[in-house]
């Protein structure tokens, strides 16, 4: 299968394809973007960001230098064009998964998710996805589209069924989607009780997590496409993270970092961190 990519590699992702254990691929589709676009410059900015941050974290005594990475670059993906972009990413991560690697995707808007796991749940029907993120993402349409970044969650909640999606950092939505939310009982407080209940709960199923940069506070983390006060702290997310880090999780995305609105880079090494932490929390040797 011949597909477009542009050569970039995150620190210490240097393992050939066939050698390696985890994949990353970055998917530069903003097209959803229903506020500040520019989240396509996303993972190669995360990528630029993360030669300056250290392979070694001190928060869990790991060094991706430890694992066997590959970066397979971005896809070149056709500005305007939805369903090509989006075909682009679904045949894409089906080589990854075909291959038996672990993969992580960067966005790219919130709307990359739904072909990674209409892919995944094909291998792993019994799938659910944590969602950690400022927005509730249920909606049925945003102004008359319905594959949009803010639709994202119920269609996702279409392919998985009831039951199978956990919302983590919700502060922003419809009130519609937050009655939706409430019906699903998706929505799970933050609380650490809370948290540890539901790591329990997901104990040996397969879990896939989609993170929104935007459920960092806005203060922390200024460049992303639709900042919502009131999110977590930088310390409150690694937290998060290690709840979660005994999981099986087979796969991850990191989305929404829009660079050019924070000129002094801050939430670019920001993402390359915390993509670190996930990658050292879910990936094993």
């Amino acid at each position: 299968m011949s597909l477009p990519f542009i050569e970039q590699s995150f620190i210490s992702a240097s393992t050939s394809f066939k050698a390696a254990k985890a994949v990353i691929l970055g998917c530069p589709y903003d097209g959803s973007a229903s506020f500040r676009p520019g989240a396509r410059f996303g993972p190669s900015t995360i990528r630029k960001a993360s030669w300056g941050i250290e392979t070694y974290s001190p928060y869990l005594n790991k060094d991706l230098t430890r694992l066997s990475i590959h970066d397979m670059g971005d896809l070149e993906l056709p500005l305007g064009e939805k369903k090509i972009s989006l075909d682009l990413i679904r045949k894409a991560l089906r080589m990854i998964l075909s291959a038996g690697k672990f993969p992580i995707l960067l966005g790219g808007d919130h709307l990359i998710t739904l072909p990674v796991i209409e892919e995944i749940v094909r291998i792993h029907p019994d799938l659910h996805l944590i969602h950690i993120d400022a927005h509730t993402d249920l909606r049925g349409d945003y102004l008359g589209e319905t594959l949009s970044h803010s639709t994202v969650m119920r269609k996702v909640v279409e392919r998985l069924g009831k039951g199978r999606l956990f919302q983590i950092g919700i502060r922003s939505g419809t009130e519609e989607e937050f009655k939706l939310a409430r019906k699903m009982k998706s929505i799970i407080s933050p609380e650490q009780v809370s948290l540890k209940s539901l790591a329990k709960r997901l104990k040996n199923q397969p879990v896939y997590i989609s993170l929104d940069l935007d459920v960092v506070d806005p203060s922390l983390l200024p460049g992303v496409g639709t900042p919502e006060p009131g999110g977590l702290t930088f310390q409150e997310l690694i937290s998060l993270l290690k709840v979660f880090q005994p999981l099986h999780v087979i796969g991850f995305d990191m989305v929404e970092l829009t660079p050019d609105y924070d000129p002094t880079q801050i939430s670019s090494v920001t993402a390359s961190v915390i993509l670190r932490e996930m990658i050292l929390s879910f990936c094993t040797l």
